[in-house]
């Protein structure tokens, strides 16, 4: 993704270089994971200094930061912009994790920076809380009509308790459920749930585990997700 845009030369040639070398550093991403991810080589193909590098991006870790932001931006458009089938929330749900998938299998480098911690000790920052909650939004919308099944009872009541603690959170999800405390507490616990999903299923295909298995990941999600929609009562 490209950075925000500035204005004046010095600026634009700024965006341009700090573009360029994120390009490198996800082509090295994709050849051999993080441990491949070298500023000192970055910095060699651009035909810079060590020392020039760090001018763009001070550390390893602000270069991550930076492609586990657009990684998210990437991955909450897909899902923002996936089409919508009409035909009520079950169908809606499928579309999303259908197109969540996509995204992840057609980048499978980028998906597996922000499925956990790309580097012993890194820690994101704090913005890239926002990023990921901006990629299950569009399930919130989903799960605040259902009716979640008694087999769900444990979660809900964790979800409300953490509704309870966490202004933030609660200021999230209410902002996309604006049908009272049980809805809330609803799309949070189908949102989360999905997240699980979402991250078991497509987390293992991309590792490449179903391999020499006699499904496929599309299959699996398909039923996963129809499982959920019933525990929600989504038609």
């Amino acid at each position: 993704m490209a950075e925000a845009r500035t204005t004046g030369p010095r600026a634009r040639y700024r965006e341009q270089t700090r573009a360029e070398i994120k390009e490198v550093a996800l082509r090295q991403l994709a050849e051999g994971g993080t441990a491949a991810l070298a500023l000192v080589k970055i910095a060699k193909e651009l035909g810079m200094s060590g020392p020039a590098l760090y001018r763009y991006f001070a550390s390893r870790d602000e270069l991550l930061g930076a492609l586990i932001a657009d990684a998210y931006e990437d991955a909450a458009a897909a899902v923002e912009t996936a089409p919508d089938p009409g035909t009520g929330p079950r169908a809606r749900l499928h579309a999303l994790a259908t197109a969540y998938r996509g995204w992840a299998v057609a980048e499978p480098h980028r998906y597996l920076l922000i499925q956990g911690t790309p580097t012993p000790g890194y820690t994101a920052p704090p913005e890239t809380l926002a990023s990921a909650r901006a990629v299950l939004t569009p399930f919130l919308y989903v799960f605040a009509v259902g009716t979640p099944a008694s087999a769900t009872a444990p979660v809900v009541a964790q979800m409300r308790a953490w509704l309870a603690a966490d202004a933030a959170v609660a200021a999230w999800v209410k902002a996309s459920t604006p049908d009272g405390p049980e809805a809330v507490a609803t799309a949070l616990t189908g949102t989360v749930l999905a997240w699980s999903t979402l991250h078991g299923t497509i987390g293992l295909e991309v590792s490449g585990h179903y391999s020499g298995m006699g499904h496929t990941g599309e299959t699996l999600l398909t039923t996963q997700i129809d499982l959920l929609a019933d525990a929600f009562s989504l038609k």
